[in-house]
């Protein structure tokens, strides 16, 4: 969880809020407001978007970054802990599921439910979570709101030249709570231009029954010492204004209160009538504007004669505060300039362009190109080698030694197997039939699959599967047998027990060398036992023992079971086939253009081997 604040704070610079609902506009607009107050790092940790998961990427003033995307609550709630907040886009029918979720997560506290329309039964049983887990709701039917120079929930004060214009990129002294969204911004201009600015402003939202009330929320402020005066704006219908009248009248509220209820033009109309919000409608005598102002009034609020004279009775009573040494006015801060977006920015001749793609492995955009936040120059200067590079543009972190060495190790393992592989017959003839270079091997590359390489992937895939779902090894090859399954990895033409492969060998010893966990090696070797019982030729080949060493080499830096199943899925551990192996076709490839040979019809057991006993006498 977040650092821990004091109950009667919910936002300050350093929350963090996971946003539900693929929201692009709003999360930049949270994002443009974190900017423009100089917060160090983002409030929007992550996006929950129910139909993907992955990466959205958004402005950090003229800068991309990457919010990464899950699929569930629960997901982005343990991979973000420090995330308190829920800003919750559902719509109205899935409002009540998910913020019911996000109130049962220990690690959220806050949850702001922008939907309107959610029944009221359902906003009750809320509540009463809420109330049971010291959780709170923000809405539903609000806009949110806003801590001046820390935290903004989604659209709240509108556009980033409003929010600069009403001062909200620093805090000042008068916090204030409303039902109205659209009335809380123009609050927020009010406020600013008759005192030193907003603190804080909450829209409660406009349901008859709103997750916290009036009350809850001007009594955090009183306990706030950064708050020196309060405004309430209210409005017709319902009783919670009521609820401040008594807490005045007890004194849990004793600093000064401007309040004003809106709608007091009802009583002109005949009939009852309903403005807008659910809970805008006075059913009685004491829900009218009229009686909760008078109440207010009397009970010791600051309240106009009418809205004309909100404004005056906020200056009146900022100045006074400060006359009486009270309120300490808070200084201007120079808000960092938000870049503007795309479309506005064409129409006024300002760009700022979005890539068209991205990448989190190389940066060469400055001095010099980078590996994964790695100069050149230090891969290089502190030798990192190619296993070292590997680990940092596959793995996206620097690898140990050990892990570097069998990287490089596998590479020369399988650089080569001979002319005869289909690869190396595909490049061979390519490069004869005049083929250039680059089209020889693609010829060869594309040869790769589960007869030539692709074992690699395969082995992993399926050691890996049946070693951590906890199946014995004698289960895994019945399973396979039954399915109708060649294991993967398993079987060589040539080799066999008597006649082992001296590349598994060498792999085996090095890996139980330098190894801190082997245990798909120890898995697959069980399985060996097995397979050669029924063959001699059944034994772990090249292509298994590389693709389950790869994966424990990935248990042994850090990845977990379910990271070392996604980094299989990629495909990615037939990349190191394919990179070794480029270089033999490669090698085949130039070896044909040298030779220089017509294309004839030749059995390829009758390939005739010119092998010179030192490299360098090949002319």
């Amino acid at each position: 969880m977040a650092e821990k604040r004091p109950d009667y704070i919910l936002f300050d610079r350093n929350t963090k809020a996971i946003v539900y609902g693929y929201q692009a506009a709003p999360i930049q607009r949270m994002l443009d407001f974190d900017y423009a107050c100089r917060r160090d790092t983002p409030s929007v940790a992550c996006i929950v978007d129910p139909t993907q998961d992955g990466y959205h990427k958004c402005f950090w003033g003229a800068s991309e970054i990457l919010v990464p995307i899950y699929r569930t609550i629960r997901e982005a709630a343990a991979k973000h802990p420090d995330a308190d907040v829920l800003v919750n886009f559902a719509s109205f029918r899935s409002a009540y599921p998910t913020s019911k979720e996000a109130l049962e997560t220990d690690t959220i506290r806050t949850v702001a439910i922008i939907a309107e329309g959610v029944p009221e039964h359902r906003t009750k049983e809320l509540i009463h979570i809420a109330k049971q887990r010291n959780k709170w709701i923000i809405g539903p039917a609000t806009v949110g709101g806003i801590a001046a120079g820390a935290f903004r929930i989604g659209n709240t004060a509108g556009t980033i030249e409003n929010i600069i214009e009403a001062r909200l990129h620093r805090p000042g002294s008068v916090a204030y709570v409303s039902k109205s969204g659209g009335l809380s911004n123009e609050l927020n201009n009010i406020v600013a231009r008759n005192s030193d600015g907003v603190y804080e402003g909450i829209a409660i939202g406009g349901d008859r029954y709103p997750g916290s009330t009036f009350l809850d929320h001007l009594l955090r402020f009183e306990a706030n010492p950064e708050v020196k005066m309060m405004v309430m704006f209210g409005e017709v219908g319902g009783l919670d204004e009521y609820d401040v009248v008594e807490a005045l009248k007890d004194g849990r509220i004793t600093k000064p209160l401007v309040a004003w209820c809106i709608g007091t033009c009802s009583k002109i109309f005949p009939t009852e009538v309903q403005f807008g919000h659910a809970g805008a409608r006075a059913g009685a005598e004491r829900e009218t504007a009229d009686a909760k102002n008078k109440a207010l009034r009397e009970a010791g609020a600051i309240v106009p004669d009418s809205f004309d004279d909100f404004d005056a009775k906020i200056r009146e009573t900022y100045e006074r505060l400060v006359r009486e040494g009270k309120l300490v006015p808070k200084p201007d801060i120079e808000p960092q300039k938000v870049p503007m977006d795309y479309a506005d920015a064409v129409r006024l001749k300002l760009v700022r362009r979005p890539t068209e793609f991205m990448t989190t492995i190389s940066d060469d955009r400055g001095e010099e190109p980078k590996y994964c936040g790695v100069t050149i120059s230090e891969v290089i200067e502190q030798n990192y080698g190619l296993g070292g590079v590997l680990g940092l543009l596959w793995f996206k972190k620097k690898l140990p030694k050990w892990a570097t060495n069998f990287l490089e190790m596998v590479v020369l393992i399988t650089a080569d197997h001979g002319p005869a592989v289909s690869g190396a017959h595909n490049a061979i003839v390519a490069a004869r039939a005049g083929k250039d270079l680059i089209s020889a091997l693609a010829s060869g590359l594309l040869t790769i699959g589960p007869r030539f390489g692709g074992a690699v992937n395969d082995a992993a895939e399926y050691f890996t599967f049946y070693h951590d779902a906890g199946y014995s090894p004698d289960f895994m090859v019945k399973d396979m047998k039954n399915k109708g399954i060649n294991i993967p990895g398993i079987g060589h033409r040539i080799k066999s027990v008597r006649n082992p492969d001296k590349r598994v060998e060498l792999l085996k010893e090095y890996a139980r060398k330098h190894f801190p966990m082997t245990p798909y090696l120890d898995y697959a070797l069980e399985v060996e036992k097995l397979t050669t019982t029924k063959r001699e030729n059944l034994i772990l080949n090249v292509d298994g023992c590389i693709g389950i060493l790869c994966c424990d080499m990935l248990r042994s830096i850090g990845y977990t079971p379910e990271e070392v199943k996604e980094f299989v899925s990629l495909g990615a551990l037939n990349a190191l086939f394919v990179l070794g192996r480029s270089i033999g076709l490669m090698g085949h490839v130039m070896d044909q253009k040298r030779l220089k040979t017509r294309l004839y019809r030749q059995p390829w057991d009758e390939i005739l081997y010119l092998m010179p006993d030192k490299p360098e006498e090949v002319k």
